[in-house]
């Protein structure tokens, strides 16, 4: 049996996963163990290895021919380095090279929001109801920052310069707040997590966290909370139906704690389909299915075969 292996590399916790491809949904080991990234990149390289050799153990001693990675950031399809991650002591650095040496097995490695975007294709809330027909899926992340990923046909698309899916990035709002890529007004400046707990703490002159916000305006208690998920929803119709007019896609996976808000699947669609470049609007918008699951499970689905999958 070919087992996928898939390991995803977080800021603080490095997860790893093996899965029968016949019974991908119930995992053969799953494991956690902390990153460490105070260690520097090549202790990070030594605890992914660490990983690998527990995961090894738990399933009777075999090694992996092929591993799927999940990162935070992207590799340069040019240079090979990685890039846009926020631990940022990878940047910079040849990591999927440097693995391979390491573990002496092929490496095939996608952002955390690929890798969210195709477990959720594949197993989670995208899944088509028949594999034979075109379906596309685009993952979304919003949370702390705001990030996508696109899945073609049960395949990944990374895109000539490795940044397909980074919606975080478009600017919605030229005058806005400074982005750490540069630029002003980005999405990811507008509707992340902690940009609408800055929004409100500077209408009311106190902080709360998202969560209190959207339960707060939820039952009518604070008009300063009803604002600022008011501008929520209405940035993010903008900026997703950008999407939509572009990749056009069957299915959206909202992941991240903001995409826990009610308000998006109902005033945040009706947004989108004001600037959606057409008579009806068809694409569906939801919530995952798979949980915290769905970067880990991603990566290793990263090890299949979808052309040949039924």
């Amino acid at each position: 049996m070919k087992m996928l292996w898939g390991i995803d590399l977080g800021g603080t916790k490095i997860e790893g996963v093996v899965l029968n491809p016949e019974t991908p949904n119930l995992p053969l080991c799953r494991l956690r163990i902390d990153t460490q990234a105070q260690g520097g990149y090549a202790h990070i390289i030594e605890r992914i290895a660490l990983l690998i050799s527990q995961m090894s153990v738990q399933v009777g001693g075999v090694m992996p021919n092929v591993v799927g990675v999940g990162t935070p950031g992207a590799i340069d399809p040019i240079s090979g380095k990685l890039k846009n991650s926020n631990t940022v002591c990878l940047n910079g650095q040849p990591l999927k090279m440097a693995l391979e040496k390491r573990l002496g097995v092929a490496l095939r490695m996608a952002n955390d929001a690929n890798c969210f975007a195709l477990a959720e294709a594949y197993l989670g809330a995208g899944r088509p109801e028949s594999r034979a027909q075109e379906h596309i899926v685009f993952g979304v992340i919003m949370g702390t920052g705001v990030g996508g990923g696109l899945v073609v046909n049960g395949q990944v698309v990374a895109g000539c310069q490795g940044i397909a899916g980074e919606w975080g990035h478009n600017v919605i709002e030229p005058e806005g707040e400074k982005c750490y890529c540069g630029k002003k007004g980005c999405v990811e400046t507008v509707i992340s997590g902690p940009a609408l707990e800055r929004f409100y703490e500077n209408l009311a002159g106190s902080r709360r966290s998202l969560k209190e916000i959207s339960q707060r305006a939820r039952i009518g208690q604070d008009a300063f909370a009803e604002k600022t998920l008011a501008r929520l929803t209405a940035y993010f119709g903008k900026a997703i139906a950008t999407v939509i007019n572009i990749v056009d896609p069957h299915v959206i996976v909202l992941g991240g704690g903001v995409g826990n808000i009610d308000l998006l699947y109902s005033k945040g669609i009706a947004e989108a389909q004001k600037h959606v470049f057409n008579n009806r609007f068809e694409t569906k918008i939801v919530k995952p299915t798979l949980g915290d699951s769905a970067g880990v499970f991603g990566a290793a689905l990263l090890c299949q075969d979808f052309r040949s999958a039924s």
